[in-house]
């Protein structure tokens, strides 16, 4: 029950840097309200496990009204907002005629696929954010080799096998492996027609090396056994087209068309539109992806009360680059927010955000990864299990990093994959067989 004389701190999105802000809050004495479109706080970083079979979307989500039972102080409203009154401190929620009142606001809304001008490629090569792109990736890999199996036509049962993976950043270089990995080890007795081990894996990227943010080193090792488990890397080369029937390649003025029926989008994020309307509303400054960019302690320019945080912020010191949009950078913002609301109760100052790098890494694949921690760069088996347990230490509930070791170490024993399901909506395969023929 909200105290009618307390501050009230609203968060708009439940992900790291909305739910961390929340969390760190508890023992401030404010009224907290979460809003966010879902129930529950995803663990993006596994999606592509997700998106692969490894993993059920059960294992990377967390209902976000048990994380925060505890805390008597919090309600959570599954809504969506789609007005701020900036002069009244209100939030808009759609399909609600009241206003929820606030003294600070956080908004915590994440980003969304950019496809750079592009958008009529988004019904072709679907980007992974939501359990909802994950289940649909997950449709289309499993059912791109469904369909070859029936495919008599060597060219098409070709296109089918063929994948097509644009931008390799972290989430590429990971689609890539992990789909290196079913067709070679996981879908290997599946079937009778096809060997899957035939399929085409193509990691696509416009620069001239993969995992562009890490140091050059790591990213040649990751290319390196990204090559040696079967995937075709092709950097400097830039996507100019992509349709129901494949994509068109430029590279070193030479283009180049490739069939495939696969096409899976990595390359970009642009930010929810909630900076927009922070931008109409209070004037705030956008960068050229719609990030709001914020002043030193993550507040919006004039309006000490609004806080941006998280993949939606453009957050840079000086001459630095801006913060990248990855899970730490959210988590640090979210509690030094959180912090600073305390800070401002007491009547004290507080400094600016400066944000903890740990390091970054990505995993290739089984036993493989690239860590760059400390000013150590390392990769290989190492890695690997650093790898695995930040990423199980940074799950939100026991229950969760427990299921997610557990499937880990059998899918390690077995190669297989246990979430290999077609559900949902999705593309279908065309009709590659012909009609069956009457009784005589």
């Amino acid at each position: 029950m909200a105290t009618p004389t307390a501050q009230h701190v609203v968060i708009i999105g439940g992900g790291f840097g909305g739910l961390y802000a929340a969390q760190a809050l508890k023992r401030t004495p404010v009224d907290i309200t979460l809003i966010d479109r879902r129930n529950f706080h995803l663990f993006q970083p596994l999606l592509y496990q997700v998106a692969t079979g490894a993993l059920s979307p059960g294992d990377i989500a967390s209902p976000l009204r048990a994380v925060l039972k505890r805390q008597a102080r919090t309600r959570v409203l599954l809504a969506e907002v789609v007005d701020i009154d900036v002069a009244n401190r209100c939030v808009q929620l759609r399909d609600e005629d009241e206003m929820v009142r606030y003294d600070t606001l956080i908004v915590a809304a994440g980003a969304s696929h950019h496809y750079f001008g592009n958008e009529q490629w988004a019904a072709h090569a679907p980007g992974l954010k939501t359990i909802e792109d994950a289940i649909g990736i997950r449709h289309r890999i499993l059912l791109a080799f469904e369909a070859a199996e029936r495919e008599p036509d060597l060219a098409q049962r070709r296109a089918w096998l063929t994948f097509a993976i644009i931008g390799a950043g972290p989430t590429g270089v990971e689609l890539a492996g992990a789909l290196a990995e079913i067709a070679r080890h996981t879908l290997k007795r599946d079937f009778r027609t096809i060997n899957p081990a035939d399929a085409q894996i193509m990691l696509i990227e416009h620069v001239e090396r993969v995992l562009p943010p890490y140091p050059p080193v790591l990213s040649a090792k990751a290319a390196a056994v990204l090559e040696r488990i079967g995937v075709q890397v092709r950097t400097r080369t830039r996507v100019t087209a992509i349709d129901a029937d494949g994509i068109e390649v430029e590279s070193e003025s030479r283009r180049e068309r490739i069939a495939t029926r696969t096409v899976l989008w990595a390359a970009g994020v642009q930010a929810s539109p909630l900076g927009r309307l922070l931008a109409d509303r209070a004037a705030a400054q956008l960068d050229r992806v719609g990030r709001v960019i914020v002043q030193p302690d993550c507040t919006v320019a004039n309006h000490p009360e609004i806080f941006v945080i998280g993949d939606l912020a453009h957050h840079a010191l000086g001459g630095d680059p801006p913060l990248p949009g990855v899970a730490p950078v959210a988590m640090q913002q979210g509690r030094y927010v959180a912090n600073l609301i305390a800070a401002r109760l007491r009547g004290d100052t507080f400094s600016a955000f400066r944000y903890a790098d740990r390091g970054s890494m990505a995993v290739i694949g089984r036993a493989a990864a690239v860590a760059s921690i400390a000013g150590l760069q390392f990769n290989g088996a190492l890695a690997w299990f650093t790898w695995l347990f930040v990423h199980l230490m940074y799950l939100v509930e026991f229950d969760n990093r427990l299921l997610v070791l557990v499937q880990w170490a059998w899918n390690y024993l077995t190669w297989n994959r246990g979430a290999r399901l077609i559900t949902g909506e999705g593309p279908a395969p065309r009709e590659v067989l012909p009609p069956p023929k009457p009784h005589e």
